[in-house]
C-alpha cells in the first residue's frame, strides 16, 4: 500500500500490516450491550458450570464471623465516657460511632448525646443476640462483657435468664419473753428444764420443782425435796401427765402433775442422777456413778436393767423416736448407742475430745444422730448409727451444751457455753447458719422446745429463762400474736 493511500484512510499502520487485514465494524450501542451470558448457547453455559474443580465443597456467598469468640472488646471500641470535646475533635467521634455501627450494628454502644447518657452493650454478653432485629437495652452497664450482672450470679438481683434467690427466713433476734429463775444452777452436768406435750414448762430451782403453764402463765410449785437433797434433772413423759425428777442423792421420783402427788420413788444410783430420758414405757436415768438404769413403772423393782459402759459421769441420754436405740454421752468423751436386746453398747463412738452432753436424734431420717462436745471439742458431729460412720463434723467455736432438732423443718438448734454463750440455728445437711442469737450472760446450759415446735426456751446461770420464736409452723410460717401470754414484760417463775 502506497503512502498516499494510508493518508486517505487516516490510519497509520506498520509497514508489515496491510489495511485489508484490519477489519473495522461500526459501533452499535443497542447491539453490543447484550450480556455475554445471553450470547452464549445453553451448551456453552452448561460446559462452564461443569468445568473441572479440585474442591467439591459448597460455599456460601459471604463469610459471617462469629463475634462471640472474636474478643472485639480488646480493641477498645466500647465507648467510654470522655470530657467535652472541642469542635476540632467532633469528626473523630462521628467516625468512631459510624465504625461501631458498621461493625456491631446500630443498637450496639450507641450514645445518646442529646440525652446526656451513654448506653453501652457488649457483643460478648450471653444475653445479647447479634442477629435479633431489635434488642432491649440493658438498664445498667456491666463492668465485664462476660457477666450478665455486675454483682455476679450469687447476688439477689436477677439478670436475663436468672431466677431471684429465695430470701432467708427472718428469725427474731430478741426473746419475746423472759422469766426470772432464781437459783437456777450453773452446772454443765444438770438438766433442769423440760417442756411437756401439754404445754407446761417444768423448772428445777434448788430443792423445788416449779410448773409454768404457757396457756395462762400460772406457776405451780410441784414439790420441795427438803434441805438434805436438791433437784438435778427433770423429764416429762411423752403424754405429759407425769414427770420424773432426779435428785442429788441418786433417787428418781415420778409425780402426777394433775394431782401434785408423788406416785413412785426408785433408788439404785449411788450419787446424783443428772440426766433422765423417757421412751414410750421405759425411763432411763444416768448418774455420776457411771451407770445407766432402766426403770419400768409397771414393775415393782426399782430398775429392770443396768447398763455399764461409761468410765465417767453420764451426762447425756436420748431415746430414738422408734424406741429401738438409746444414745448416751459421758464425761469420758464417749458416745455410746444401746439397743433393747443387749447389755453392751452396739456402738462406741470416741471421736469427741470433751464431755458429750448434747445429743439429738433426727425426726426426719432414721439412724441419724447428732452429738456435741464440750469446751475442748466444740464440735457438732453427725452419725449414721446403722453402720457407725461419721457423716459430718462442724467446729462451732464454743462449748456445745444442748442440741434439739426441729420437727417442722430440717434444721437443728444448738446452745453454747464458753466462750460465746450463744444460740445457733443450722440448716441440715448444709449446716449453713440460719441465725445466731445472743442475750444470756452465762453458759446456755438448758434447752427445751414447745409442743408445736416453733418456740424454744433457754436457761443459763444468769438465772433467766428466755423464749425465742425460731422455727416456722409445720404448715406455713406464722408469727405469734402479741398477747398477755407472750408479753415482753419480764416475769418471775416463782
Amino acid at each position: 500500500m502506497d503512502p498516499q493511500h494510508r493518508r486517505k484512510s487516516g490510519i497509520n499502520l506498520p509497514a508489515s500490516m496491510s489495511e485489508t487485514s484490519l477489519r473495522l465494524e461500526k459501533f452499535s450501542p443497542a447491539k453490543n450491550l447484550i450480556s455475554p451470558l445471553k450470547s452464549m448457547s445453553p451448551r456453552t453455559i452448561s460446559n462452564l458450570s461443569a468445568s473441572p474443580s479440585k474442591s467439591t465443597s459448597t460455599c456460601s456467598d459471604r463469610f459471617i464471623p462469629c463475634r462471640s469468640s472474636s474478643r472485639l472488646h480488646t480493641f477498645g471500641l466500647i465507648e467510654k465516657a470522655s470530657p467535652v470535646n472541642d469542635g476540632g475533635s467532633s469528626g473523630n467521634e462521628v467516625y468512631t460511632r459510624l465504625l461501631k455501627s458498621e461493625l456491631f450494628g446500630t443498637d450496639f454502644g450507641f450514645s445518646d448525646v442529646s440525652a446526656g447518657t451513654s448506653r453501652v452493650g457488649s457483643p460478648m454478653s450471653p444475653s445479647r443476640n447479634m442477629l435479633r432485629f431489635k434488642t432491649e437495652q440493658p438498664s445498667s452497664s456491666s463492668n465485664s462483657p462476660f457477666s450478665p450482672s455486675i454483682l455476679g450470679p450469687d447476688s439477689g438481683i436477677s439478670g436475663d435468664g436468672m431466677t431471684p434467690t429465695k430470701p432467708p427466713r427472718k428469725v427474731p433476734k430478741t426473746p419475746h419473753k423472759v422469766l426470772d429463775a432464781p437459783a437456777l444452777q450453773d452446772d454443765f452436768y444438770l438438766n433442769l428444764v423440760d417442756w411437756s406435750s401439754q404445754n407446761v414448762l417444768a423448772v428445777g430451782l434448788g430443792t423445788c420443782v416449779y410448773l409454768w403453764s404457757a396457756s395462762n402463765s400460772k406457776v405451780t410449785k410441784l414439790c420441795d425435796l427438803g434441805p438434805n437433797d436438791s433437784v438435778c434433772s427433770v423429764q416429762w413423759t411423752r403424754e405429759g401427765s407425769y414427770i420424773s425428777v432426779g435428785t442429788n442423792i441418786g433417787h428418781v421420783q415420778v409425780w402426777d402433775t394433775t394431782k401434785c402427788k408423788r406416785i413412785r420413788t426408785m433408788a439404785g444410783h449411788g450419787t446424783r442422777a443428772g440426766i433422765l430420758a423417757w421412751s414410750s414405757r421405759i425411763l432411763a436415768s444416768g448418774s455420776r456413778d457411771r451407770n445407766i438404769l432402766l426403770h419400768d413403772l409397771r414393775v415393782q423393782n426399782d430398775y429392770i436393767s443396768k447398763l455399764s459402759g461409761h468410765k465417767s459421769e453420764v451426762c447425756g441420754l436420748k431415746w430414738s423416736f422408734d424406741d429401738r436405740e438409746l444414745a448416751s454421752g459421758g464425761n469420758d468423751n464417749q458416745l455410746l448407742v444401746w439397743n433393747q436386746h443387749s447389755h453392751n453398747p452396739v456402738l462406741k463412738l470416741t471421736e469427741h475430745t470433751a464431755a458429750v452432753k448434747a445429743i439429738a436424734w433426727s425426726p426426719h431420717q432414721n439412724c441419724l444422730l447428732a452429738s456435741g462436745g464440750g469446751t475442748a471439742d466444740r464440735c457438732i458431729r453427725f452419725w449414721n448409727t446403722g453402720n457407725g460412720n461419721q457423716l459430718q463434723k462442724i467446729d462451732t467455736g464454743s462449748q456445745v451444751c444442748n442440741l434439739a432438732w426441729s420437727k417442722n423443718v430440717n434444721e437443728i438448734v444448738s446452745t453454747h457455753g464458753y466462750s460465746q454463750n450463744q444460740i445457733m440455728l443450722w440448716k441440715y445437711p448444709s449446716m449453713a447458719k440460719v441465725a445466731t442469737l445472743t442475750g444470756h450472760s452465762l453458759r446456755v446450759l438448758y434447752l427445751a422446745m414447745s409442743p408445736d415446735g416453733q418456740t424454744i426456751v433457754t436457761g443459763a446461770g444468769d438465772e433467766t429463762l428466755r423464749f425465742w420464736n425460731v422455727f416456722p409452723s409445720a404448715k406455713a410460717p406464722a408469727s405469734i400474736k402479741e398477747s398477755s401470754l407472750w408479753s415482753s414484760m419480764r416475769s418471775q417463775i416463782r
